[in-house]
């Protein structure tokens, strides 16, 4: 969680600047900063949660191949 709030701060801190510095207005650059960011870091939260059930797939179906194949191995060697 840690990382997800300070991508939220450097986000928030570039949405501002990039919306002040086009539009020149405080109130455009403050609310470009609020909305924009606020739904990126709820996605990028969730997008962390996929990312690691992903990971931990493919680790687990990793792992069930090399049990198999050490299994048909030893099948091999006992006949």
């Amino acid at each position: 969680m840690a990382k997800t709030m300070t991508f939220a701060i450097m986000h928030f801190s570039i949405a501002f600047s990039v919306a002040y510095l086009i539009t020149g207005s405080l109130l455009v650059g403050g609310l470009v900063a609020i909305v924009e960011p606020s739904i990126n870091t709820v996605a990028f939260y969730f997008h962390e949660i996929v990312w690691n059930k992903v990971q931990q797939a493919d680790v687990a179906s990793e792992l069930s191949k090399t049990i198999q194949a050490a299994g048909e191995n030893y099948a091999l060697r006992s006949m």
